[in-house]
This record gives C-alpha cells, structure tokens and sequence, in this order.
C-alpha cells in the first residue's frame, strides 16, 4: 500500500494538541475519526451527555485516565459532514500547561487514539472536499501570518478567492480544448471526401481562440502577483548601514520602538548586527542595525570582525538604509555610495540623519535632495522614511497593491507558470499554421496544471510532501 494512504489516508481516530505545548491560560486538543466521539466518550466523566450532544454544542466535564481525574474541561462537538474534517470531532479545551496537556493526551491514548501527523486535520478536510489545495494552504498562510495584512491575504484565499479565479480560468480552457477535440473527431469524416481538405481546415483555426487569449491575460495578472504576495508573506531583509557614529542604532530604535542598540557618543559602539522585526505598510520586515564601516583599517579584531559581518548582510539585503551624518554637510561620504555598496541603486535608499542639527532651511533642503533627511532624535522624517521604505521594497514587485486574488505559493506559482507555457505554446503554434493535433495536447497541459493547483488532479507523493509541512494539530 502506498505509504500515503497508510498513514495519511486512513479514517484512523487521531488526536493533536492545536495550540503550543507551553504554560498559558488554556489549551485545546483536537480529535477526528472514525469512532471519535465514542472514544472520547470512554474517558469522559459524562459518556451519554458527550454521545448524545448535538454537533457545534459544547459539553463540561472531566477527562479521566482510568479513575483517576485529570482535568475539567469543555469538549465542543462536531458532527460529520458539518466539522472542519468532515468526520466526527471533537476540541478539548482545558487548562493550559504541559502537565495538563500531557494528561489528557496520555488519556486520549489509552482510548485508542494515535497522535496526528502534520496536516493531517487539513489534509482530511481535502480528502473529504471540505477544502481544495488552494485553501488548505491558506491555512498555513494564516498560522503563519506576521501582518494583519499577510493575515487578510491570506483569509482571502482561505475564503476561495484564488479557488474561484482558478476554476473559472480551467473552464474556458477546457471550452477551448472541447472545441479543439470536437473539430479533430468529426472534421475528418466532413472532409473525408475532399482529400487534402482536413489539413487546410485545420491548420491555424483554434476554436474559441479568443477565449484562449483571455484565460492567458488572466494567467499572467495571477503570476504577477506572486512577488507581492511572498513578500508580505515572508517579509523583506532590511539592513541599516553607514558611518560610525552617524545615528544608525538611534534609528534602529526608533523604527523599532524599543532601545535594544547600545547608543552612545562613541564611533565604533555597535560592534555586531543586532536585528528585530517590524511592520511597514503591512510588510513584514527584518531590520538588522551594522556595525559602522570605516574606510580605513579598524583598530580591533573585534571591530573588524564586525565590518566583515556588515557586509556580508548588505549583500544579502532587500533594501540597505544608508545612513550618513547629515549634520556635516561637507563630508566627502555626501557626494556618492562608497565601494562596500551594492552597485544596483535601487537597492539603497541614502539618508542624512541628524538634520535636527540643521537651520531649518537645510533641512527642507535636505528632503528635497537625493538623500532623505530625517532625525532618529526628534522623528522628523520618519513618516516619509517608512512610505520610502514600503516603495523601495516593492519598486519591482508590482507595486503595494497587488492583485487579488493572488497566489501564495511556491507550488501555486510553478503550476500557473506550467499552464502559461503550455498556453502560449499552443497560440505560436496556431500562429504558424500548425494542426490542431499538434496543439491539442498543450491545452490538456494547461488544463492539467489549473487541476493540480486546486487538487481536482494530484498525486499521493505530491499531497504528502505539501501536508508533511504543516504543523501538528493542524
């Protein structure tokens, strides 16, 4: 038996704490599966009551683990099909705490339950059609979510967004490709009598051409959104760099809004990177405070060490905030990027810092200029610094907005990609003049890859390894 469905693909009774085995308030523990609710019964302190509970009801008792008490709890009901599995459930919420939860899953055990894999609730809702692949990965955007809106993306796709926009893009392709087929089955008994006829006729003519032309512009507006959505999704690498004593870890903690770098008069106090994580305009963001880069040789291993830890950061940035002492306007620094930059500008955004030192007629200067002027004392400059920021990080990606739906996979976007291919393949080929014989099987392509993306064609290898990457209890 394939391993899949021996371990995935059972209707096995499974148990799983939903929620971090850690001290906190409450816990929950979810159960699914065939006989669920009578196994859970068996170590309640109220069977009838739990067996006899309509489902989305909540039932108050103990868990016990033979005689013996382990905790009150509630137990909320579901009842199949109308339960995230689609099976009988049940959630146990009881005290938080690794003690509690252990308890009542060495209950659970003992009844007959086997410990869930990773996604295997999620993957049950699929099998049993309560999610397509689209939304059962949404769940995991959503669990993972740094941002309200990576969080709102995400509920998006969760509500059958990208499901929809799918579906209704494989629909015109499989009107496209019917017609095709239609053509190639009856067009040779039509012509039959007229030799040399079928090839004219079918060279070139796609049937329902234009419909193919527009699921391909619907296609490529989807695989243009993959950039914006990884991005609030995964988050950007912002690193602050620059001059020692030019204000860098004052602008860390600014951004920040915790002092978590060591501030000090001192050029060279920042002796490693330090990092912590913000939201810009709903972007997840990784802003790491450098060690200062000198020109010249340092004066310690130690500083150096951290030099060389700079740069390697700038190298892997998504934006470099380069930050000079804007109270010295006649520092040579002002006038170009220094070596240890990248060379692509658009990946540095300059700033003159300390321009509260300035009359303030330097400083609307200042943000006139190519370098933004901002004070990491006083805040001035800050609003104009994170819109700057949230610009830079999606200069190349199709801007802030995004599109919607979107898709928010790796494996989302190999597959729209797959079908693109296939799609404009078969257009070059009708262009040409090629036979409908010819192009057929690149529209299957297409309609094979939207399959795949929703779940409506998968394989057991391939629902295994997405699962697989799920946490457990979900």
């Amino acid at each position: 038996m394939n391993p899949l469905f021996y371990t995935y693909g059972d209707d096995a009774p499974i148990a799983a704490p939903a929620t971090p085995l850690a001290e906190c308030a409450l816990a929950v523990i979810r159960t699914s599966g065939k006989n669920a609710l009578s196994l859970a019964a068996s170590v309640f302190s109220r069977p009838p009551a739990l067996l006899e509970a309509p489902g989305n009801t909540v039932v108050h008792g103990w868990i016990l683990d033979k005689t013996e008490k382990i905790d009150e709890v509630l137990v909320s009901v579901y009842r199949g099909p109308r339960s995230y599995t689609g099976e009988d459930s049940a959630d146990i919420s009881c005290h938080g705490g690794i003690a509690a939860v252990q308890g009542v899953m060495r209950a659970l055990r003992r009844a007959g339950f086997r410990d869930s894999l990773p996604g295997e609730f999620t993957f049950r809702a699929f099998m049993n059609g309560k999610l397509d692949l689209t939304r059962a990965e949404s769940v995991m955007e959503l669990v993972s979510a740094k941002t309200d809106t990576a969080r709102s993306r995400a509920v998006n796709r969760l509500r059958g967004s990208l499901e929809q926009e799918v579906r209704s893009i494989r629909d015109q392709l499989v009107q496209v490709l019917a017609g095709t087929e239609i053509f190639l089955d009856y067009a040779e008994d039509e012509f039959m009598e007229t030799p040399g006829a079928l090839d004219d006729e079918a060279a070139g003519r796609l049937p329902d051409r234009g419909l193919a032309e527009e699921a391909l512009a619907r296609l490529r507006v989807l695989a243009r959104s993959y950039p914006m959505e990884r991005l609030y999704h995964e988050g950007a690498l912002v690193v602050i760099a620059g001059r020692p004593n030019a204000g860098k870890s004052s602008l860390f903690n600014l951004l920040l809004k915790e002092d978590r770098s060591i501030v000090t008069d001192i050029p060279g106090t920042t002796r490693d990177w330090i990092e912590g994580w913000i939201a810009i305009e709903g972007i997840p963001v990784r802003l790491v405070d450098t060690a200062g880069i000198r020109e010249a040789e340092p004066g310690g291993d130690i500083e150096k060490l951290g030099m060389e830890r700079s740069r390697a950061l700038l190298k892997e940035a998504d934006l470099i905030l380069y930050v000079l002492d804007g109270s010295c306007r006649s520092d040579d620094d002002m006038q170009g990027f220094p070596d240890f930059l990248p060379e692509d500008p658009k990946r540095i955004l300059p700033l003159r810092n300390k321009v509260d030192l300035c009359a303030p007629a330097a400083m609307r200067e200042q943000k006139a200029g190519s370098f933004l002027g901002i004070s990491a004392k006083t805040g001035w400059g800050i609003p104009e610094l994170t819109s700057a920021i949230a610009a830079g990080l999606t200069l190349d990606r199709g801007g802030k907005e995004g599109t919607s739906p979107g898709i928010g996979t790796e494996r989302q976007k190999g597959l729209i990609q797959g079908a693109i291919d296939s799609l404009e393949a078969a257009l070059a080929l009708a262009d040409q003049g090629e036979p409908l014989d010819l192009i057929a099987p690149l529209l299957r392509e297409g309609v094979h890859a939207l399959g795949e993306i929703t779940g409506e064609v998968s394989t057991a290898d391939m629902l295994e390894v997405m699962f697989s990457r799920f946490c457990v209890g979900k």
